[in-house]
């Protein structure tokens, strides 16, 4: 098999970002080391904002102010005229009309992105005031970087992504939100046809597998289910990092022997008689988050109704979604050749749980993928930890802090239930991963307990 390197290798620019020592990822290392709160982050943005109103965008002359006065005083000051509190409090309360209502909102092909793409051909974003185009993206990493350079108000993520981008693992370290997971489970691990004598995870040393990003639930599972089987992923296997659109074709032409992908990927390689699904990765975390909504901190926070509009559009398409009824509509509506450009019994397969497994059997598992918007914050402290296990982050942090920080429990909580939905009261959960238990309150703990990793 062709060798196209390993992306993971700490040498490569996918390992640069967090606690790394180079030149080029030392001016974040402080952020990643200690995160800012949330409440902090955002009182600086509404302060930002309400200093350039008073200085007409005019940073000498706020300089120089602050340079007589002390930032201190400044800070007193502002608070003196400006109810800085009440306008932190404000900005998911009383929402009006949406300051911004044409959107640009970026989503990869995949079933997972489901919400964020059936909302505008099904008219949810027209029903909360919004004109949003949703812009089909070739890879996360183009997804990542045009998120950052403003060309997308928000976009579909994989879960871990705003977590590293806030701490500035792999990019340059910006505020990023997630106020709502898009789908839990709706993965799978795919083998080549050549590999069906190959069912257990000890035989797959030497094997090559695709993962559509290095910051995303579909590596960390990965790595946590060959470690589970005694192989090391930095050592007795490759990971690679393959688009998802791109996956088929790679197991097709031999470059991968498997992949860990989202769907419909999975489910086509079956169709095209070419691989077969080892296993559903529900089995290994029933209810693990996927992909998500997410946008830059200063979306919600300059843009308060628009943000407001556009979250209850996606919790409300979300909800849609769950609903098993719904599916077979949903299918059709996603699979056009501007959404996912599937054939759609490839879609229906994968979104009703009725499905070929490439094996002979036709499995019916209803729950193969589901739709839940809420952003558990031990879900994000799971996903830390496992970045920290294998060396994305090395700096030690505050799991619970960046968790709380980025993951918006709270907003959803509240445009879940102003939209008649219930939603949990509490943001934290223990979790089982493979017949084992996470406990959130002992992340640390959780790193070191793994014979296997860097952490």
């Amino acid at each position: 098999m062709k060798s196209l390197g390993n992306p993971f290798d700490h040498n490569s620019d996918l390992r640069h970002g967090a606690g790394c020592s180079c030149a080029s990822c030392s001016t974040s290392a402080g952020t990643a080391a200690s995160p800012d709160t949330s409440d902090g982050m955002l009182e600086r943005a509404v302060e930002s904002a309400v200093v350039r109103s008073m200085f007409g965008g005019n940073d000498l002359s706020r300089r120089s102010f602050m340079g007589l006065v002390g930032g201190g005083t400044f800070a007193a000051a502002l608070s003196s005229v400006f109810p800085i509190e009440k306008a932190k409090a404000a900005i998911l309360d009383e929402l009006g009309t949406p300051e911004k209502t044409d959107l640009n909102i970026g989503f990869v092909p995949i079933t997972c992105a489901t919400p964020i793409i059936m909302a505008q051909p099904m008219g949810f974003y027209e029903k909360h005031g919004l004109n949003a185009q949703v812009i089909k993206t070739a890879g996360w990493a183009v997804a990542r970087d045009k998120s950052l350079a403003g060309e997308y108000d928000a976009s579909h993520m994989l879960t871990p992504m705003p977590l590293a981008m806030t701490l500035g693992a792999g990019s340059t370290a910006t505020p990023y939100i997630m106020p709502a997971v898009e789908n839990i489970n709706g993965q799978a691990i795919v083998l080549h046809n050549d590999h069906k004598d190959k069912r257990d995870p000890k035989q797959w040393k030497g094997f090559t597998f695709g993962v559509p990003f290095e910051y995303s639930m579909h590596n960390f599972l990965l790595r946590y289910y060959v470690a589970e089987h005694g192989l090391d992923p930095d050592v007795d296997i490759q990971i690679r990092v393959v688009p998802p659109p791109e996956m088929v074709a790679n197991l097709s032409a031999g470059n991968l022997d498997g992949y860990l992908s989202p769907d419909p990927f999975n489910q086509r390689a079956v169709w095209e008689g070419i691989g077969f699904i080892h296993t559903l990765t529900k089995d290994i975390w029933e209810g693990h988050p996927c992909c998500a909504f997410a946008a830059p901190l200063s979306f919600a926070t300059e843009l308060p109704n628009t943000y407001g509009a556009l979250l209850k559009s996606i919790i409300d398409a979300t909800q849609y979604a769950r609903n098993p009824e719904n599916r077979k509509e949903i299918s059709a509506a996603i699979a056009p050749t501007n959404y996912l450009n599937q054939p759609v019994p490839v879609i229906e397969q994968v979104l009703t749980g009725t499905y070929a497994d490439g094996l002979g059997e036709v499995k019916q598992v209803p729950d193969r993928i589901d739709f839940d918007p809420f952003p558990w914050h031990s879900m994000g402290v799971w996903i830390l930890t496992q970045m920290k296990r294998w060396g994305y982050i090395e700096n030690e942090i505050d799991y619970k802090a960046v968790a709380e920080q980025v993951y918006l429990a709270a907003d959803c909580k509240k445009i879940m239930n102003d939209l008649g939905y219930d939603a949990p009261e509490v943001t934290y959960k223990s979790h089982t991963i493979m017949g084992k238990t996470f406990d959130p309150a002992d992340p640390v703990g959780y790193v070191k307990s793994f014979a296997i990793g860097k952490g």
